[in-house]
């Protein structure tokens, strides 16, 4: 079946957004803010001190960061997409619970709007992704 240019390119745009996104993210807590500096930030510590175990809290914050630096840049180049997406999936539940554990009340967009289009590519036909490294490596 020919999968129409404006599919692939939905894809792929959809792709590389979502893939920069958790890129960028990831890049600013580990590089630019560095994850220790993410861990000892107000919102981590002051939030999760009564709530949490401190090495959950420890470990959720280079679990998070990590996953969205390196899923990030695979979704960008298109290198075990799925995988990258059900990491980074984990993440945006790990977050939403401790989000929700912090202020049962609080602003979605968070989320969402990396929610909706990792949802939109688990969904949409794999063929449909031709502009990236998996695709490259199957044809061999």
């Amino acid at each position: 079946m020919e999968v129409s240019k404006n599919r692939i390119a939905a894809v792929l745009i959809l792709r590389l957004v979502l893939g920069f996104i958790f890129l960028m993210q990831g890049y600013g807590k580990v590089f630019t803010m560095g994850v220790e500096n993410v861990y000892n930030s107000s919102f981590f510590l002051e939030t999760y001190q009564d709530l949490l175990p401190n090495f959950i809290t420890y470990a959720t914050a280079y679990f998070t960061s990590y996953v969205e630096l390196v899923g990030g840049l695979l979704l960008v180049l298109g290198f075990k997409r799925d995988y990258a997406l059900y990491g980074l999936g984990l993440v945006l539940v790990v977050v939403t619970f401790g989000h929700g554990l912090a202020s049962p009340i609080w602003d979605l967009s968070h989320v969402l709007f990396r929610l909706i289009p990792m949802a939109t590519l688990l969904i949409l036909p794999q063929q449909w992704d031709r502009i990236s490294l998996d695709a490259l490596l199957s044809k061999n």
